[in-house]
């Protein structure tokens, strides 16, 4: 059986793309440039056009035109991996900027989450997290106030998971983690530079020590269009 003429040309285009006819970031031609290079309808040509941007190979924006996407930084979910890694581990260089760092009696969420008992405080920080200069993430972690009471700032919003080992022997064994996917909200779109309501995937997570306590619970804001998710089962 023949493959259906889009499929023909969805090959076409990924195998220029691949072979570096258009490179991350650049502009395709128009869809009805691309049907008469074809000789097809549009309507087909379109559809070749939405399996590249459902495969990821392609990004279409609004008012703009289709884009060859730029390769997303990846995290599987499994095991724990700091944000320096993971963005190391996609040739990129980690980078963030503290927006708030306080001293806050932790909400019953956090209090749930976290194990801790009524009154108690958490240090809640929020940063934005950066690869090679670009807004990848936006995160809010809340840690109990306890554990980081004699350790300064600056080793907080540098390398958590190192400061807290080398100060305090905690070291991080497992982590449980969910992941939806929400609209962005006019505050955290103007922070990665993104739309208000374009598509972001929220990673909640609690990270346990070695004796299986909860000594963390982060809330981060991937840009969808920068990142994604995978298992390997």
């Amino acid at each position: 059986m023949k493959a259906p003429v889009y499929i023909k040309i969805h090959d076409e285009i990924r195998e220029a793309i691949d072979a570096g006819r258009w490179r991350p970031g650049e502009k395709i031609p128009a869809e009805r440039e691309l049907a008469e290079q074809f000789d097809v309808s549009r309507m087909t040509l379109r559809q070749a056009i939405m399996l590249l941007v459902d495969e990821g190979v392609l990004d279409r924006r609004v008012g703009s035109g289709t884009f060859v996407a730029e390769p997303k930084v990846q995290e599987q979910l499994n095991g724990v991996r700091s944000f320096t890694d993971m963005m190391a581990a996609a040739g990129k260089v980690a980078t963030s900027k503290t927006m708030s760092y306080h001293l806050s009696s932790a909400s019953t969420s956090e209090q749930k989450r976290l194990n801790l008992p009524d009154n108690a405080k958490v240090l809640r920080m929020e940063r934005v997290c950066y690869g090679d200069g670009e807004p990848i993430a936006f995160e809010v972690a809340s840690i109990p106030a306890e554990l980081i009471k004699d350790l300064d700032r600056e080793a907080l919003t540098g390398s958590l998971y190192k400061t807290l080992y080398d100060k305090q022997g905690i070291r991080v064994t497992r982590a449980q983690q969910t992941v939806t996917a929400a609209a962005v909200t006019e505050r955290v779109a103007e922070l990665l530079d993104m739309r208000r309501g374009d598509p972001i995937l929220v990673l909640r997570q609690i990270t346990f020590d070695q004796n299986d306590q909860p000594f963390e619970y982060v809330r981060t804001q991937y840009v969808g269009s920068r990142f994604e998710f995978f298992l390997d089962r």
